[in-house]
């Protein structure tokens, strides 16, 4: 029996990571990315008066890495929305890193217990789908907020790609972001893609990633138990196992 194909949303370089756990489970991943990440290069400030980073992506802690200052940052504690964000900061030569569950609101909550001694940094993206300068700011922590990169959206579908959707050749998509989401609901609202709306599975880190695809009326969703990349395999392995239902 031919592996089942699943499409796989996410940017470069966690598209391949999120393609090799999901081919190890004996599907067929294709890499086709919604989004892109840009670095925008702006100033950022000196880091002596931070007490710690707060970090919502992977993507932010690359584009401080990236930037030419970014090393000043690099003795400073960080705060990162969930394991997939420390271990980037890891792997780039964080030493003090705290992990949150995974959404916004376990990292402020990890801040607001930690109380640090003064202001935070956090390199930001353009499109933010929280406030986390704001509801800290509620409690008194002061956040400085640069915008380190972007993540471009997808206007196409790649090459041929539309055709193996509409010939039903693939099975299932993966995704772990609200706006990429948006992106591909937005990229099959033809009504050439009303078949693949009706058949194809959504395998979502959370309900509101869910929300812009239940929206479009693609009834075939299934969320993770947590948002994390370890409940997203356990999801693509109900899936492999034909044991999503609609």
């Amino acid at each position: 029996m031919a592996p089942r194909s699943i499409l796989v949303t996410r940017p470069h370089p966690d598209a391949e990571r999120t393609a090799a756990g999901l081919a190890a489970l004996g599907l067929e991943p294709i890499v086709a990315p919604m989004l892109e990440a840009r670095f925008t290069g702006a100033d950022i400030p000196d880091a002596a008066p931070f007490a710690a980073l707060a970090v919502t992506s992977a993507n932010g802690v690359r584009a401080l890495a990236a930037h030419p200052q970014g090393e000043r940052f690099a003795n400073l504690p960080v705060y990162a929305v969930g394991d997939h964000t420390a271990a980037e900061a890891r792997a780039v030569g964080f030493e003090r890193i705290s992990a949150a569950g995974g959404t916004l609101d376990d990292l402020c909550a990890i801040i607001l217990a930690d109380k640090p001694a003064g202001p935070i940094f956090y390199p930001a993206p353009l499109h933010q789908s929280g406030d986390l300068a704001g509801r800290l700011a509620e409690a008194g922590i002061e956040v400085e907020t640069r915008i380190l990169y972007q993540m471009c959206a997808a206007t196409v579908l790649p090459p041929g790609l539309d055709q193996h959707l509409i010939d039903g050749a693939i099975a299932g998509a993966v995704f772990y972001s609200r706006r990429t989401a948006e992106i591909f609901a937005g990229l099959v609202s033809g009504s050439q893609y009303e078949q693949v709306r009706r058949s194809l599975s959504c395998l979502c880190l959370s309900e509101k990633v869910a929300e812009p695809l239940i929206d479009a009326h693609f009834p075939r969703i299934g969320l993770a138990d947590a948002p994390s990349q370890e409940a997203m395999m356990t999801l693509a392995l109900a899936f492999s196992q034909d044991q999503i239902s609609p």
